[in-house]
């Protein structure tokens, strides 16, 4: 997809972008792919596959979300090179963007090309995304929180959710089929205050691939336990207890609970006693 093909994709959307614009995202591919010799950005770099890929994929979230009218306010977690972020602040210039990324390098890439595109309303912050959902600066703050990461439902959900004002919507944006995340991020959803609202599937131009915008509506207030620190959110997600992606082995409560189609379970005093008592048993008969 060149940037002619881009601009007219875009405009049988009802998205029409000037010369300016263009020229936006002209400035940005050439310094995503000047700075990804110096820092790992993207796998991405060929400019057909940018525009596609990252640019067209990006902005495919302002086909069924409105960010016209009004200043939205959009929190990207994780941004990376800035997906999906900056290419919708450039097609939707009323945007207030704020972005977290956990790598300082990718921020200090951000800061300088926000600068250079000469865009404002943009904030760029180096922090997890597990102590920024528990700063009362931003907790809760945000019409719009979006994640376009590989990262399962069940772990983005308690990274973003808590960002979301009540009545505000996370979007996770993902390649692949969603409907056993979604499964498997019940429980994650409604206890951090959200309801699964729309799972939008559609395909990119050129056989480039599916995609699925998953819409979830914040409902009332997260627990303030939530996010949990480092660590937790991605080793021990909130899951329903059921389908495949339950962890191979879980610890709870003093036992190893063994996930599959019939569980077992290893009591962990129990069973080192009974080995105990036959190791003593075996070494008095030996000797």
């Amino acid at each position: 997809m060149n940037p002619e093909q881009f601009a007219q994709a875009l405009a049988e959307k009802g998205i029409l972008l000037n010369e300016t614009q263009l020229e936006q995202y002209a400035t940005y591919l050439r310094l995503l792919r000047e700075w990804n010799e110096k820092i790992n950005l993207t796998a991405i770099t060929e400019p057909d596959e940018v525009y596609l890929k990252h640019f067209y994929d990006s902005i495919s979230l302002g086909f069924h979300m409105d960010f016209t009218q009004a200043e939205v306010t959009l929190c990207d977690v994780g941004a990376g090179a800035g997906f999906p972020s900056i290419p919708l602040k450039i097609a939707f210039p009323k945007l207030q963007v704020t972005i977290v990324d956990s790598l300082n390098k990718r921020i200090t890439f951000l800061e300088t090309l926000v600068s250079e595109l000469g865009l404002t309303g943009v904030s760029c912050f180096h922090d997890r995304a597990e102590t920024f959902g528990q700063n009362k600066k931003f907790r809760a703050q945000f019409d719009v929180v979006t994640a376009r990461a590989v990262a399962r439902l069940s772990v983005l959900s308690e990274l973003c959710l808590p960002l979301v004002k009540k009545g505000g919507t996370f979007v996770a944006m993902k390649a692949a089929s969603t409907e056993e995340e979604l499964r498997d991020a019940e429980r994650a959803i409604a206890t951090l205050g959200g309801k699964i609202e729309e799972d939008i599937f559609f395909e990119l131009p050129n056989d480039a691939g599916e995609r699925h915008i998953v819409k979830i509506k914040k409902t009332k207030e997260t627990p303030k336990t939530y996010p949990r620190k480092a660590g937790p959110p991605n080793m021990k997600p909130l899951y329903t207890g059921k389908g495949t992606a339950r962890p191979p082995v879980d610890l709870q409560d003093g036992r190893v609970v063994f996930s599959g189609k019939d569980d077992l379970e290893l009591i962990f005093p129990h069973r080192l006693y009974l080995s105990y008592i036959f190791l003593n048993f075996f070494v008095t008969i030996v000797w």
